[in-house]
């Protein structure tokens, strides 16, 4: 044991999402000497990986590091606040890198966290890839996977619950219903074989209202322009055509009706004309096969293969719209006046280095965030931010149902699992980034924070991100400064910091 190479420090931040580089930089300017641990080689998660158009709900209780992000953005375009939607992927993970460097955060690159060791039953040190021991006073886990909450033997919970574990309306499996994101009646599942045709599962749905483990499906969101310069889409080396059998008879039932934006959002609606290129119809970028079950607890090895999968999707999905002679040929045209952006994510094949991971774990911490909450507007004494996007729940999987339609049963592919409902802007609670005191102390979640799958589904919002983000790293700062474990720090305290930083922790009301 002692050829080991130990090092302490006072605050380590596990992963290098934007939420992770929000708490980094939140704990050094409190005082506290603080490293970031990232696996990746890049930093900014979704906000540098293509989630350029980002979704903000009330913009006037996004408070502290997401406003400053905002004005950091529109000042490196001197532009006003909120003139583009987001800024360029180089660009935000520029703006991150300056504030990491500016508050003197250390930041280990490629680095990854393989165990952990405890002093009693507080978290103390964590072990490194290559046999390394960092020691601290407190730690935050800021990525989406939730890697370090498992490894510390914190209660989590993946994927979509029951309707009776929470009495929420809108948990476990979803009616089919109508919408934008929904199959039209019509699309048969089979092939002429009996069997599901390509990227529809075979696997029987749960009982609307049933848990079943599900998430959000995961995808790509690409950066695509129409400059002069741009990559063309080329064929993927393995492009097989009957992949997107599923597409084909969309078209032939009313997706030929659809413009190319309808299944790309096809908008140059961020800085230098470039689209951050979403999901936005029945058949996107969005792998819709379960896979993103799997993701939470495989290990490099296995999301390797999912993350290759996903991108083999997008570069196919691509291809097709572009070039395939059932696609109508308006759509077509329009495909091939987009390429990838020739500056963006050079050392990946311009495909983003991040995978749209929309939820892994989450923890069953000291208390649990529901709809309920959400839905009534709650605003703790603890808040330490204020999320309002809506229920924001994206499709979960791709299947099939029977229809007992005159004269013979007719069966007809669904996407189920969406779900887009407003609510009142409400606070989240300081409780919600601590696990339960009795699992583990000295230990902080910025992304996958104690709350229901539909609760996560508005509170995983990037700008709430970074609001969480900031509000771990300032406690994490402050329980060493007053030398106690995060959960005995005194809320307020924490409170009066992230204020003094611009937090925004109350609800504007309307007046009328």
């Amino acid at each position: 044991m002692s050829g080991i190479a130990r090092d302490s420090v006072e605050v380590v931040v596990f992963g290098g999402t934007a939420a992770g580089v929000c708490a980094a930089v939140a704990a050094a300017r409190h005082g506290a000497q603080t490293v970031l641990i990232e696996s990746d080689l890049h930093l900014g998660g979704m906000v540098s990986g293509g989630l350029g158009y980002t979704d903000v709900g009330d913009v006037r209780v996004l408070g502290g590091m997401a406003a400053e992000f905002r004005r950091d953005v529109a000042a490196h375009y001197g532009v006003p606040v909120g003139r583009f939607a987001g800024p360029e992927p180089h660009v935000a993970e520029s703006i991150l890198r300056s504030w990491l460097e500016r508050a003197g955060v250390e930041v280990r690159m490629g680095t990854r966290v393989v165990d952990v060791q405890r002093s009693g039953q507080r978290l103390s040190a964590v072990v490194l890839g290559d046999g390394s021991v960092l020691s601290a006073g407190a730690f935050v886990d800021a990525s989406y996977e939730g890697d370090l909450l498992a490894l510390a033997g914190v209660s989590t919970r993946i994927g979509r619950e029951d309707r009776t574990l929470h009495g929420e309306e809108f948990a476990g499996r979803r009616e089919i219903v109508p919408g934008r994101h929904s199959m039209p009646w019509g699309v048969s599942p089979f092939g002429n074989d009996g069997a599901p045709i390509p990227q529809v599962v075979s696997e029987p749905m749960a009982e609307v209202g049933r848990g079943d483990g599900n998430v959000m499906s995961y995808g790509y969101r690409l950066c695509l322009s129409q400059s002069a310069d741009r990559i063309p889409f080329e064929e993927p080396p393995a492009y097989d055509p009957a992949y997107w059998e599923v597409a084909r008879r969309y078209l032939a039932v009313g997706g030929a009706a659809e413009p190319a934006g309808r299944w790309l959002g096809l908008e140059p609606n961020l800085p230098g004309g470039k689209c951050d290129a979403n999901s936005l119809g029945p058949v996107s970028l969005s792998v819709l096969d379960g896979s993103g079950r799997g993701w939470a607890k495989g290990g490099s090895a296995a999301r390797a293969e999912i993350a290759a999968a996903h991108e083999a999707h997008a570069r196919s999905f691509l291809w097709f719209l572009s070039r395939d002679p059932d696609v109508p040929l308006e759509i077509r045209r329009e495909l091939q006046g987009w390429g990838y952006a020739a500056d963006e994510f050079t050392d990946t094949a311009y495909v983003p280095h991040q995978l749209y991971v929309r939820e892994a774990r989450r923890m069953v911490g000291a208390t649990v965030l529901t709809e309920a909450d959400l839905r009534a507007g709650r605003l703790p004494e603890d808040t330490i931010a204020v999320g309002s996007y809506h229920l924001d729940i994206r499709e979960v999987q791709r299947t099939w149902i029977t229809a007992w339609e005159h004269p013979d049963p007719q069966s007809h592919v669904v996407n189920e699992g969406y779900l887009s409902v407003g609510i009142p802007s409400y606070g989240i609670p300081y409780r919600a980034l601590l696990p339960q005191p009795e699992e583990v102390g000295g230990l902080l979640a910025a992304v996958c924070v104690s709350a229901s799958h539909v609760a996560f589904s508005s509170i995983r919002m990037e700008p709430q991100f970074q609001m969480l983000g900031q509000a771990a790293g300032t406690a994490a700062a402050l329980s060493i400064r007053a030398d106690v474990q995060p959960h005995d720090l005194d809320p307020r305290a924490l409170r009066e910091a992230l204020v003094a930083d611009g937090a925004v922790l109350g609800v504007p009301r309307h007046h009328g």
